[in-house]
C-alpha cells in the first residue's frame, strides 16, 4: 500500500490530508496544515504590530485569524469533518464549547454582580474609621 492518498470522488466527505481509510493523516496533509497555521500566526503578528490599523481593527483581525487557525487545527490535525463517522467527535466538540461558554459567561456575570453590589472602597475606608 502506498503512502499516497487514493483518489476521492468530488463531493465526497473526506478531511483534507487524510488517506482513504480516514485512519491517519498523510505527511502532505500535516505539512499543509503546518504551513497554513504558520502563515496565520505570522499574519496575526503582522496585524498586531501594524501601525496602519486601529486597536479595534487589529483586535478584530487577530480574532478572525485565531478562529481560522482553530479550524485549520480541527481539519488538518484532528481530522474532524462532517462525515457520519465523526458525529460523536463533533458532538463532543460542541459540548465542550458550550461548557466553556457557560463557565466564561457565568464567571463574568458573577464578577459584574459582585462589582455592582460591593461597597465602594472610599465608603469602606470611611466606615472603618
Amino acid at each position: 500500500m502506498s503512502d499516497q492518498p487514493s483518489y476521492i470522488a468530488p463531493g465526497s466527505e473526506r478531511t483534507p490530508g487524510t488517506r482513504q481509510s480516514g485512519e491517519h493523516g498523510s505527511w502532505q496533509g500535516y505539512a499543509t496544515g503546518y504551513l497554513v497555521a504558520m502563515a496565520l500566526t505570522g499574519a496575526a503578528f503582522l496585524f498586531a504590530r501594524s501601525p496602519l490599523l486601529t486597536a479595534a481593527s487589529a483586535t478584530s483581525a487577530v480574532v478572525v485569524l485565531a478562529i481560522a487557525q482553530m479550524l485549520v487545527h480541527l481539519i488538518f490535525f484532528l481530522h474532524i469533518n462532517t462525515s457520519p463517522e465523526h458525529k460523536t467527535n463533533i458532538l463532543a466538540f460542541i459540548l465542550t464549547i458550550v461548557i466553556i461558554a457557560i463557565v466564561v459567561v457565568g464567571s463574568l456575570w458573577i464578577m459584574a454582580h459582585l462589582n455592582h453590589n460591593m461597597m465602594p472602597m472610599q465608603r469602606l475606608i470611611e466606615s472603618q474609621r
